[in-house]
């Protein structure tokens, strides 16, 4: 029963500590902004208006609800994109509170992933807003999103275990990162239609974990349709899959990382 209660105060002090962290991530984020946190709303209204101008006369007969196409595209890309860029530079960042406090190094990774979650919160005040407004009717299928969030943040939190041990070792991983994170973008299909490409280059696209996730919040919010049993089983793989490789090097490399920091 002791044992119990204190790894139960144990669990509780550690969720205190990535919600201390995460508060300091999104002030320091926004710490010379008049604004604020209400940007995370604003941001991406103000690019779904930009890229609606460019892109929905290009694709107008192809997609339907060239907005809230993009829209559903960008706000899981950032959820993913900023949250394995934070991650990165996680333990680099804090490097004095891993010295000094007795805190798993996992927290800072995952204070990193629980802020670009917040953020996430923020933005989906703009997505419901263009919900209402282009006049896309809800449905039950609109709450399977929640599981599609959840495996995006697993996903990201694998990637995000990776890079901040790379990071500690190799600096310039965030350069080479932020290519690959360009590329990345432009094979999930977050602004132009899948159907037009030829087959290989669509089944390079299919296999991209993140235009999965894409792919599975149109498919709920849009069209009213549950995602096909691949489609589960394709997030399921990627997501755990890059969980169980994060917590393997990070496991190896702990020692290591410490004497390098």
């Amino acid at each position: 029963m002791k044992r119990f209660l204190r790894k139960k105060e144990e669990i509780k002090q550690y969720l205190f500590v990535i919600s201390e962290l995460t508060a300091r991530e999104i002030k320091r984020k926004y710490a010379r902004s008049s604004l604020g946190i209400i940007w995370s709303v604003l941001n991406p209204l103000l690019t779904m208006v930009v890229m609606s101008l460019i892109f929905s006369t290009m694709f107008k007969r192809s997609i339907e609800n060239f907005p809230i196409y993009y829209l559903t595209g960008q706000i899981f890309w950032t959820l993913f994109s900023t949250g394995t860029n934070a991650s990165m530079t996680a333990l680099v960042d804090n490097k004095s509170l891993l010295i000094k406090a007795k805190l798993p190094k996992q927290t800072f990774i995952l204070s990193r992933i629980y802020t670009s979650l917040v953020n996430f919160g923020y933005t989906c005040i703009a997505y419901v807003m263009m919900l209402v407004v282009f006049r896309i009717k809800p449905g039950w299928t609109m709450l399977l999103i929640l599981a599609d969030v959840a495996y995006g943040l697993v996903f990201s939190m694998g990637i995000g275990y990776m890079l901040a041990v790379a990071y500690v070792f190799f600096a310039d991983i965030k350069y080479l990162y932020s290519v690959l994170l360009t590329l990345w973008m432009y094979l999930s299909a977050i602004f132009y239609p899948v159907s037009g490409l030829a087959d290989s280059m669509r089944t390079v696209i299919e296999c991209n974990p993140v235009y999965v996730m894409i792919d599975f919040a149109r498919k709920c919010v849009m069209y009213g349709q549950v995602p096909d049993s691949m489609m589960w089983i394709k997030l399921s793989c990627w997501s755990f899959g890059s969980l169980a490789a994060g917590i393997l090097v990070f496991k190896l490399k702990e020692n290591q990382v410490m004497q390098k920091l």
